[in-house]
């Protein structure tokens, strides 16, 4: 996709991924097999006591984690009990204060393990960080407390091509205590992979896949715009795609999904990371950026079938975009060529797609699940017990 004239010159630095096929697949299959081979007898008995109210847990009361509170408090059947995070100015304040809302009758912990015990919850929401390494410790003591979780961690959504390790584990564990685990979000988790995958759903052949994503970042929260470079020079943002700092997290996790969706056999991932240099004056309510500074990132990732280049990702964010929007192209029989003008809001989409699978959740089976897995989410605007099945 190539960006609106006179708003943005590019330069480009990049990054390439080759990833262990055969290992993914091997994997990928046993996870499936397993899926088909659970029972869910004692997850059915525990959806048949569970009260009329939804107990929740909100775990990581960051600016997405306030999002998800504040969404799913909006929610007929849906309770919280408790809330934690790991911020001392949060710690011990009552959690409707901190999300901006009335006050809910308990106090903010650092104490996961404790509240758990003490609320028994039926599903956590979980947002504290984007890498699988860094939270498995945190789903694997959650898990054991037996509550379902829906998390916002990014390498989550589809962790078997570049954490097949950690998926095995987690999956073990989510399948010995009953629950089940997802990882979701707009971006990976809908857009980019599972809208994708149900376009294809009207075709008879699939060629090539293209999903673009174009983001006005001036109406996003603070972290993400520092997140995408807005503000730097362009040595500053090079040496920041150097060490990771600057890279959207999900491309990798977007493509397996959709090739393992269609059948594909990946050879490899490949993602360029580039800035969107601002050409005139742009600002956000958080930031001002120059002409000639960063004002965010345009990156690109490829997945090679059979050494040919039949997924595309392209995500262009940045401050002073005048066309945001979605755009999926899927060659095949038939065309599918599919625009949401404006684009999806990604915050407020992210907190969406996190309450909405919370019924999908409480009625899947257990284990680690992605969104192939699941039906379709759709919004639900009447008490969440229609939506859980007996």
């Amino acid at each position: 996709m190539e960006s609106k004239p006179g708003s943005a010159t590019v330069h480009w630095f990049v990054i390439i991924v080759d990833s262990d096929h055969k290992t993914r697949e091997s994997n990928h299959a046993t996870h499936g097999n397993r899926c088909k081979s659970r029972s869910i007898s004692t997850k059915q008995t525990r959806q048949r006591n569970i009260l009329r109210n939804i107990k929740i847990v909100q775990y990581g009361i960051g600016p997405i984690g306030t999002l998800l509170a504040q969404c799913a408090s909006k929610k007929r059947g849906l309770q919280f009990v408790g809330a934690v995070d790991i911020d001392p100015a949060k710690v011990g304040k009552d959690f409707g204060e901190v999300i901006g809302a009335e006050k809910l009758g308990f106090t903010v912990t650092n104490d996961a393990k404790k509240l758990l015990a003490k609320t028994k919850p039926d599903i956590v929401l979980h947002s504290t960080g984007s890498y699988l390494k860094a939270v498995k410790p945190q789903f694997l003591d959650l898990m054991k407390s037996r509550v379902d979780i829906v998390s916002t961690c990014e390498e989550l959504s589809y962790p078997f091509l570049k954490n097949p390790a950690i998926a095995k584990e987690l999956d073990s564990a989510a399948r010995r205590n009953k629950v089940t685990l997802l990882g979701t979000g707009v971006n990976p988790g809908f857009v980019m992979d599972t809208l994708v995958l149900t376009a294809t759903g009207v075709c008879q052949d699939v060629k090539r896949v293209k999903a673009s994503r174009i983001q006005d970042a001036s109406t996003r929260r603070l972290p993400f715009q520092k997140k995408i470079g807005a503000g730097l020079t362009l040595d500053e943002f090079k040496s920041k795609v150097a060490d990771g700092t600057i890279k959207h997290v999900g491309f990798q996790e977007s493509i397996a999904m959709i090739a393992s969706g269609l059948g594909w056999k990946l050879d490899k991932i490949d993602e360029t990371v580039e800035p969107k240099v601002a050409e005139e004056p742009v600002s956000s309510q958080f930031l001002k950026v120059e002409a000639g500074q960063v004002a965010g990132v345009n990156q690109t990732a490829r997945g090679f079938v059979s050494g040919e280049p039949l997924i595309e990702l392209n995500l262009q964010a940045y401050l002073g975009c005048r066309d945001p929007k979605e755009w999926i192209i899927i060659d095949g029989e038939p065309r599918i060529d599919l625009t949401i003008k404006g684009g999806v809001h990604g915050d407020i989409a992210t907190a969406a797609v996190i309450v909405n699978c919370i019924p999908r959740v409480l009625n899947s089976e257990p284990g680690l699940v992605t969104m192939k897995d699941l039906p379709v989410p759709s919004g639900w605007f009447s008490g969440i017990q229609k939506f859980i099945e007996k």
